[in-house]
């Protein structure tokens, strides 16, 4: 709504309105989902039997909770460990394409920009396929040629870690190029003028101008690797990640323990998300 326009008292109630019922159609599926991760009953669904933490603690069948199932449990181990690479790896990547894109000019920029972008509007299970497929590829010829076996290059975690990583990249590189373009180039020259090296400078003026924009991005990047699904379907192994785990629970039938599991990755992920502004609005 433009405020500066003069609007009738209709208009602005109408808006509120609007602008309620779109919150609330947001919040409702996750306050339901929520809600059902304390009802005493073995169904995720209507009627409300009662309040209970079983669903979390419980240790008696068929009421064992989420800290007593050992499949969710090493499937969220998983999901860790596939979280903290793909961060890393992500920042890491995406600090240096926001050095390329902001600080240089070279032919072909545009085009390389594009490409970096395409992982955004490929649908998920599309990129993973087609990493299957070129990794696989490569892992017959290599097989054929050497006689060796490349198990890496086959579905398990180190290409679900390269599939997430490969689109996860884009968004960080967004969020640390937007911080590297509200940088003073000439802090760097003043340091330079102290007696600094070039890498120095970067060091010790540009890079802690970036931590909050680099924390913000590990945090986005470790959000989208717990809740990424389709990429990781396509990559997954042995060893499953949380998503595929609950998609496999899903399967055999809902059980409350699953809207635990949920209400504990939205508490997470709520906490991570504020962590990551009230630092940003600390540095800004």
């Amino acid at each position: 709504m433009i405020t500066g326009i003069p609007q009738s008292r209709a208009f602005k109630w109408s808006y509120r309105a609007y602008v309620t019922l779109f919150f609330i159609y947001l919040a409702l599926p996750l306050a339901t989902v929520c809600a059902f991760a304390f009802n005493d009953s073995v169904f995720p669904s209507l009627p409300w039997e009662g309040f209970t933490l079983d669903w979390f603690f419980g240790t008696d069948a068929p009421y064992i909770g989420v800290f007593h199932e050992s499949p969710i449990l090493r499937s969220l181990v998983t999901s860790g460990v596939v979280a903290f690479w793909v961060s890393v790896l992500a920042v890491f990547v995406g600090t240096c394409n926001a050095f390329l894109f902001v600080r240089h000019e070279f032919r072909g920029k545009a085009i390389l920009y594009v490409l970096m972008l395409l992982p955004l509007i490929i649908p998920g299970i599309i990129l993973g396929i087609s990493i299957l497929v070129f990794s696989s590829t490569v892992a017959n010829f290599l097989e054929d040629a050497t006689g060796l076996w490349f198990d890496r290059l086959r579905p398990g975690l180190i290409l679900v870690v390269l599939g997430q990583f490969s689109f996860i990249t884009t968004f960080a590189t967004l969020v640390i190029s937007a911080r590297l373009q509200k940088f003073d180039p000439s802090l760097e020259e003043a340091a330079l003028n102290l007696g600094a090296t070039h890498w120095g400078a970067v060091r010790a003026v540009t890079l802690p101008f970036l931590y909050p924009a680099m924390v913000a991005a590990g945090v986005v990047a470790v959000l989208m690797s717990f809740e990424n699904f389709n990429t990781t379907l396509m990559l997954v192994g042995s060893d499953a990640p949380l998503t595929i785990t609950m998609f496999d629970r899903l399967k055999l039938g809902s059980t409350p323990v699953l809207n635990a599991v949920s209400l504990l990755l939205i508490v997470v992920s709520a906490l991570l998300g504020l962590a990551s502004l009230l630092l940003q609005k600390r540095d800004d």
